[in-house]
């Protein structure tokens, strides 16, 4: 697949995203609670997953495998959680404009810290002045959408 490709499955990502925790948003008022939306869609996050692994071949999930990551490796999930969360709280707040861009600067801000460092066994790709100023962009696009 051609990067182009991927560039717009990314882009596609990124619009799902945007939508998602407005979609939560709608079913935390219909029931009441945030954490219980945020409970469901983690739910059908699952059920989705199982079905994606049935389908597309299960991968090796042996107790050996799976002990030879890192115990924290595992508290993704919980990552997830807090977001889902979160995105039923904080979008119908903000909007899902500011939402989404103050989402992709802390994206940004995380992957920067992430490739400075080397973490996750990364190559080491140096915050670079002109990476900190498009940092400063996202960031700078945050506060002209909560202000426009």
């Amino acid at each position: 697949m051609q990067i182009f490709s991927y560039l717009a499955a990314a882009v596609g990502l990124g619009v799902l995203v945007a939508i998602q925790p407005l979609m939560n948003a709608v079913l935390a008022r219909a029931i009441g609670s945030a954490f219980g939306a945020a409970g469901i869609s983690i739910l059908v996050a699952f059920l989705g997953a199982v079905v994606m692994v049935l389908v597309s071949g299960r991968g090796d999930l042996s107790r050996a495998a799976l002990a030879s990551v890192p115990w924290w490796i595992y508290l993704a999930g919980l990552v997830g959680t807090i977001f889902v969360a979160g995105g039923v709280v904080i979008a119908p707040v903000t909007g899902a404009l500011v939402f989404a861009t103050c989402v992709v600067a802390g994206q940004l801000l995380g992957a920067t810290l992430v490739d400075h460092f080397g973490l996750f066994g990364l190559a080491i790709r140096t915050a670079s002045p002109l990476r900190l100023l498009g940092l400063a962009f996202v960031a700078s696009g945050a506060v002209l959408a909560l202000r426009g």
